[in-house]
């Protein structure tokens, strides 16, 4: 049996681990939040399936020159859970943005984040974690806390077609899931060079389809998915520069967060991501939050403080 030292030490390492994940996903949901809030200038000329298959040809480039210089180990050691994670990552991506084509923003954005209940879940009936009350309550407060923050439109226009967030949420799950369960001793670099050459696939393949459907493509940001190869611009090419460059650090930091804690646990802090959104939104725009938002805020907070005490 343990001794009490070891017993404390394994404890207060498992906290260390909480708040380490806690304080990668908030680094992560400060970059994301700012390169996305510029994905509206990109969606008005450009489509969703060109933006994902330049930014990750970008990406290479960059794998390419860091590689060497600060030692990265870029080869997956097993590669059917590498390809599994990332096809599961880039394909509920790829769901999610092909939402916003029709549905409200507010609505594609609460169904994907029921995310973190499919976590908790997936993790007690595929893996028989235990899932205590605390944690349950905390994904529940980070809930509510979305749907406040996301304002009282976010119940407008549902339909069947909300089912697709959903979904999304299911496979961001269980990407999530198999981050620590099918990925265990994986390079943070390989995993998130995974997830890219993933949404490069879809986006090449994307483009492919499209070269020879060639469907009516609506003007402005409702073309977004539907849009084919249009010769990129200056601006589109620096705003895709920008979202490769802040999304390859954050999904690496979102990588190794999953890595260093359970799913189950570093899921509830995802919920940041959105009062951080809402921040730039504000910041580069002048979204001015409401009193309902500052009140959702409080309760994702109050999810993941929650998480992290429960750590200890």
């Amino acid at each position: 049996m343990a001794t009490f030292a070891e017993t404390s030490a394994l404890r207060a390492a498992a906290a260390n681990r909480t708040f380490a994940a806690g304080g990668a996903i908030l680094v992560y949901a400060v970059i994301i939040g700012f390169t996305d809030n510029y994905v509206r200038l990109v969606a008005a000329t450009h489509g969703l399936w060109q933006f994902h298959a330049t930014r990750t040809l970008m990406t290479i480039v960059i794998f390419a020159a860091a590689a060497p210089l600060l030692g990265l180990d870029l080869r997956p050691k097993r590669w059917g859970g590498v390809i599994a994670r990332s096809l599961l990552h880039g394909f509920a991506v790829l769901m999610y943005f092909g939402c916003l084509a029709f549905l409200p923003v507010a609505v594609a954005a609460a169904g994907l984040f029921t995310a973190p209940i499919f976590v908790l879940l997936i993790s007690r009936l595929a893996f028989g974690r235990h899932i205590g009350p605390f944690r349950i309550l905390a994904v529940g407060l980070g809930f509510a806390g979305a749907v406040l923050v996301l304002g009282p439109q976010g119940g407008a226009g549902v339909s069947l077609a909300a089912i697709l967030p959903v979904a999304a949420a299911i496979l961001y799950a269980l990407g999530n899931i198999a981050t620590r369960e099918w990925c265990e001793g994986e390079s943070t670099a390989s995993l998130t060079l995974g997830f890219f050459l993933a949404l490069g696939a879809f986006g090449a393949a994307g483009l492919a389809v499209l070269s020879l459907w060639r469907p009516e493509v609506p003007a402005g940001t409702d073309g977004f998915v539907l849009r084919g190869w249009v010769a990129p611009s200056r601006d589109f090419l620096l705003l895709t520069l920008l979202q490769a460059v802040g999304s390859l650090v954050a999904i690496g930091l979102m990588v190794r967060a999953y890595q260093i804690a359970e799913a189950s646990r570093v899921a509830v802090f995802e919920y940041v991501i959105l009062p951080a959104s809402a921040f730039w939104s504000w910041a580069l725009w002048g979204e001015v939050l409401t009193f309902r938002a500052l009140a959702g805020m409080a309760l994702i907070f109050a999810a993941g403080l929650i998480m992290a005490l429960r750590g200890r």
